[in-house]
């Protein structure tokens, strides 16, 4: 997962949004014919691209559409390698855009304690959108 910050991350997040992301998608809306909407997670260029959006462009189909950007962290602070009580005292403080009263499954790279996906959670049923369930690509277990 560090590979995403160096020139070849985009290729092989890539790879890894066609390998995991694409197939569940087209599993999950094969069995359901409403259509479904893909919020990724703070979809910001860094490191010459988004993470996440490659993520949620792997899981565009005919019932599944992407809302890109749509949920924004205003705060840019790194959480990397910061605790749980840092990432509770420096919120992401998200800001959406997006479409209300619409069902969305919650996309983001890496979950470490949870907090940011609690958040954004939070903001989009505020919003009056349906979380169905949030897909990452990695569960990281802090030590």
């Amino acid at each position: 997962m560090h590979s995403k910050h160096k020139p070849e991350g985009y290729r092989i997040y890539k790879a890894l949004a066609n390998m995991t992301m694409k197939p569940f998608i087209e599993e999950f809306v094969e069995s359901d014919d409403r259509d479904v909407y893909i919020v990724g997670i703070d979809e910001y260029v860094k490191s010459g691209y988004s993470h996440v959006a490659l993520l949620t462009r792997a899981m565009k189909t005919r019932n599944s559409i992407p809302q890109y950007s749509s949920l924004m962290a205003q705060n840019r602070v790194n959480y990397s390698g910061k605790d749980l009580q840092f990432r509770l005292d420096n919120p992401r403080d998200f800001l959406y855009k997006g479409k209300s009263n619409i069902d969305v499954i919650l996309v983001d790279d890496i979950i470490t304690t949870g907090i940011t996906l609690q958040e954004a959670q939070k903001v989009l049923m505020s919003h009056g959108v349906n979380v169905l369930f949030a897909l990452t690509l990695a569960d990281v277990e802090e030590s």
